[in-house]
């Protein structure tokens, strides 16, 4: 991408309503619009960031038996009448529409009984179990509050897993597998060293579910972290009792702001009872499913990078999630020099598979270096005719503000080609 065909340019402040250090700066760098409070456009970066995220979290479903689907986001009122949750008074936070001919619907704050009701139609014996089914789909909240930028919408993407097993023995087995994914997933994005598992209430279910609970200042929730064990309890499980369970001394916890990127929890079979889902067991005994939700949101994940990873001039996006790899910026210096190496670089850094974003705009070097930093990419490489004097390359690494000069060689070596 050449930064002079990006149509997004960055912005020296967000709208003033924006009080979001997330949105903030994901609005200045050009990476999503603010229509509402609540709702946001992902412009051409913000996207590929999303997609980055999305992509490595379908991996690790993948890994652990999930299949793909897309459900829709129009909801028939008479399947969510069946476990009671279509009603105002059981859940607050529904948008509902009607048809034309006066037929009630919702859109889909989650899936589980739509996607109960479905897999009535294949499972009927043991031999069709278990199903590991999930998808990425646009999620609806009427949230009373929208204030934490893309972390809390009213309009927003979520990976929904549903787990559906023989029994509790074979759900408690995926549920560890699915713990571990996710474990995965907050590492593989950036944020495995202040994700924390954390103990939460299980509702009727369980004893417990498990939040994954990432510590920031931006965070709405508090939790009380073991760092030495990694794990943690929400404070509003933190009794006595529940420490003497988990082994936890109060004196070794530490008190910490954070927010929720993920979930998982057992649903029993109060779905499956409800929606008549059952299967013939191998005496031809009719059983119940039973069943586990998984969810996380990708938009929530990038905004907790932000929030957590971001510095004083902008974005640090780790490697993973990073919208290109590189970000080479062209300084005007004698004859044009600069910029007839870089077209150089480019094309070949393109011709090679690597992602780069490009600045040859005609900007003075302090605009383009302000930009650099407040996008985030990265790994930037300079060409001036400072770097071409010293036989290459400068290389500024976006994290820790390091720079050094590589031959081409070099530059190639270390983006592994």
């Amino acid at each position: 991408m050449r930064q002079s065909h990006l149509f997004t340019k960055t912005r020296k402040e967000a709208p003033k309503d924006e009080v979001a250090k997330n949105a903030d700066l994901l609005i200045r760098a050009g990476f999503i619009h603010k229509e509402m409070a609540g709702v946001y456009s992902y412009l051409p970066l913000g996207l590929r960031v999303m997609n980055k995220i999305v992509g490595i979290i379908r991996e690790e479903m993948n890994a652990i038996g999930g299949q793909e689907l897309a459900l829709t986001a129009l909801q028939d009122r008479a399947v969510w009448e069946k476990t009671n949750r279509w009603s105002d008074a059981v859940v607050d936070n529904w948008f509902k529409t009607q048809l034309k001919n006066g037929t009630d619907l919702g859109l889909g704050f989650t899936h589980e009984e739509p996607l109960t009701a479905l897999m009535t139609e294949y499972i009927r014996s043991y031999r069709d179990l278990p199903v590991y089914a999930y998808q990425f789909q646009t999620k609806f909240r009427n949230e009373a509050r929208a204030k934490s930028g893309i972390m809390r919408g009213r309009e927003f993407l979520m990976k929904d897993l549903y787990s559906f097993s023989l029994d509790e023995k074979a759900h408690a087995a995926f549920y560890e597998k699915a713990k571990q994914a996710y474990v995965n997933v907050f590492r593989r994005v950036g944020l495995g060293d202040t994700t924390y598992v954390t103990f939460a209430s299980g509702g009727s279910f369980s004893k417990y579910s498990h939040e994954f609970q990432t510590v920031t200042a931006a965070g709405e929730d508090v939790i009380y972290v073991d760092e030495k064990k990694g794990i943690a309890v929400n404070k509003e499980v933190m009794t006595d009792e529940v420490l003497a369970d988990l082994g936890l001394s109060r004196d070794s916890l530490v008190e910490k702001k954070a927010v929720e990127v993920g979930n998982i929890f057992s649903l029993g079979t109060r779905f499956s009872d409800a929606l008549g889902l059952s299967y013939l067991d191998e005496t031809g005994a009719k059983r119940p499913v039973v069943m586990g939700s998984y969810g996380i949101g990708p938009g929530r994940v990038m905004g907790t990078i932000v929030e957590t990873l971001s510095d004083e001039k902008g974005i640090v996006w780790p490697e993973s999630v990073a919208p290109f790899q590189v970000h080479v910026v062209s300084v005007a210096g004698k004859d044009g020099a600069p910029q007839r190496a870089a077209e150089t670089l480019y094309n070949r850094l393109v011709s090679s598979g690597i992602e780069v974003l490009y600045d040859d705009r005609d900007l003075r070097a302090g605009e383009k270096f302000a930009d650099a930093d407040l996008i985030g990419i990265p790994l930037r490489v300079i060409v001036s005719d400072k770097s071409l004097e010293k036989g290459g390359y400068e290389i500024k690494d976006r994290r820790t503000g390091t720079t050094s000069v590589l031959a081409e060689k070099e530059l190639l070596s270390r983006l592994g080609l």
